[in-house]
Parts: structure tokens; C-alpha cells; sequence
């Protein structure tokens, strides 16, 4: 069935000499992978639209199989993001991550809409740290593993203070924290934080300003939170660690 769809490319791979495969998250039904005949070749009208974070319309035949990218055009080439190796580096993780989570034909307009979000603020902005991490923590909802930010995780008391707990899976109270030896003492605005970055989509958000040891901290406790419950081992990370970004 021939379908128009708009979408994001995920990933894409050289398939004999001339053409890509190339892995789709469409806003439509979800993430598919097709052919695009030829987009191996520099002058080819495929080429430029199956590059990885490319956003377009697609006209695409569907099939149970491998389908097939019929034509289409880009709506968003974020250009910006492969000129800097840092900018490529953070948006190849969110990609990796979309990819690992997110399960084949399963469409998910939310979603879709964060990781175009995300990719537009790391193409346009120079900090964009914060909306990263609200999106993984959409992604951790959706694969189901994602901690509890709003309340405590054991006993379901919200006041403040609260510490986190990677072991108990989210936010222990000042009652509970026993539970956990190791949980990590949060200031109030922290928690707060926390909570807002879980449940406020990025349309609703303006710039947020957090200091420098805070985005640290929050970065490693989401760091050490997907090594617990992630499941997936990712490329991109190990590459981000190796810059330096990601730690």
C-alpha cells in the first residue's frame, strides 16, 4: 500500500552498491524500516533524504516486509547538527536510544513530537542538555522502566525534602531514604526539577537554567538510572564518553 508519511530517519545502511535501508520513526504507524533505491548515489534525489536526522515527507509502497521509499522531501535537514561533532554526538544518542525503545510499527504522535522537538533545539541551540533529558525520560516511560520523580516511590508522601534512589527506582521521602544507603540526598529545587523534566512536554518549556554541578549530578544519576534498567547496551554513549560530554 503506498502511504505518505512523515518522518525521522533513524539509521541508515549502504544495501549493495547503489541503495539504503534505512530505518523510519513516522509520525503515521510508528517506526519502519525500506529501501531507498539508488540513495547511495551522490547525485540521487534519495541521497540527501536518508541521511540520519533528516525530517521529511515520505511517499512510501508499506509492505509486512522491507518496504520501499518511493520519493519525498525534506522538511527539516539539520545542517547544524553535522557541523559540530558535539551537537552530532548528543543527537546520534537520542536517535539510538529512539531506536533501541521504541518497538516496529507502533506510532506514537507524542513521542514523535518530543524527538523532533529534541533534535530542532540541539540543531538551533547551544545548550540543549536539559531538553535531552526530558526526552529520555518520556522514552523511559514509554519503555516502560522510568523512575517515579513526583512522589515517594515507596510510601507516596510529596514533601519535600527527598533523596534518589536508583535501587528503588525513583524518589525515596526523608522517611523512606533508609531504604536505600546509597540514595542521593536532592535539594528542594532539584526534586522539583526532576518532576517537571518527567511530565511537562518541551512545547510547554522556555529556557531552563541549572547550574553547573546540578546538570552534572542530574546527568549521572540518569546515567547510572538506565545502566540499572535500560537493557540496552549504546554505541553512542560510549562515544559520547569518550568526548567528555557524557559523564
Amino acid at each position: 500500500m503506498l502511504k505518505q508519511l512523515e518522518g525521522v530517519i533513524l539509521k541508515n545502511q549502504v544495501y549493495g552498491e547503489t541503495h539504503k535501508i534505512v530505518t523510519i520513526y513516522t509520525k503515521q504507524i510508528g517506526k519502519i524500516s525500506a529501501i531507498a533505491r539508488g540513495a547511495n548515489k551522490t547525485k540521487s534525489r534519495l541521497s540527501a533524504l536518508s541521511q540520519v536526522f533528516v525530517q521529511g515527507e515520505f511517499l512510501i509502497y508499506v509492505s509486512k516486509g522491507l518496504s520501499t521509499v518511493q520519493q519525498g522531501q525534506i522538511i527539516k535537514s539539520r545542517r547544524h547538527i553535522r557541523e559540530s561533532i558535539e551537537k552530532t554526538a548528543y543527537a546520534a544518542y537520542i536517535i539510538e536510544l529512539t531506536d533501541k525503545i521504541i518497538e516496529p510499527s507502533e506510532p506514537d504522535p507524542f513521542i514523535y513530537n518530543q524527538l523532533s522537538r529534541t533534535l530542532d533545539w540541539i540543531d538551533e541551540e547551544d545548550s540543549f542538555m536539559i531538553p535531552i533529558m526530558m526526552y529520555e525520560l518520556k522514552l523511559y516511560e514509554k519503555g516502560g522502566f522510568a523512575p517515579v520523580m513526583d512522589r515517594c516511590v515507596n510510601c507516596g508522601r510529596t514533601e519535600y525534602p527527598f533523596a534518589f534512589s536508583i535501587q528503588e527506582g525513583g524518589l525515596l521521602c526523608d522517611r523512606c531514604k533508609q531504604l536505600d544507603y546509597r540514595a542521593v540526598l536532592l535539594d528542594d529545587s532539584i526534586s522539583r526539577l526532576l518532576s517537571i523534566l518527567k511530565n511537562i512536554g518541551l512545547e510547554r518549556v522556555g529556557k531552563i537554567s541549572v547550574k553547573e554541578r546540578n546538570m552534572k549530578l542530574l546527568r549521572t544519576m540518569l546515567n547510572h538510572y538506565y545502566d540499572q534498567y535500560g537493557g540496552y547496551a549504546l554505541k553512542s554513549r560510549k562515544f559520547l564518553s569518550q568526548l567528555d560530554f557524557l559523564t
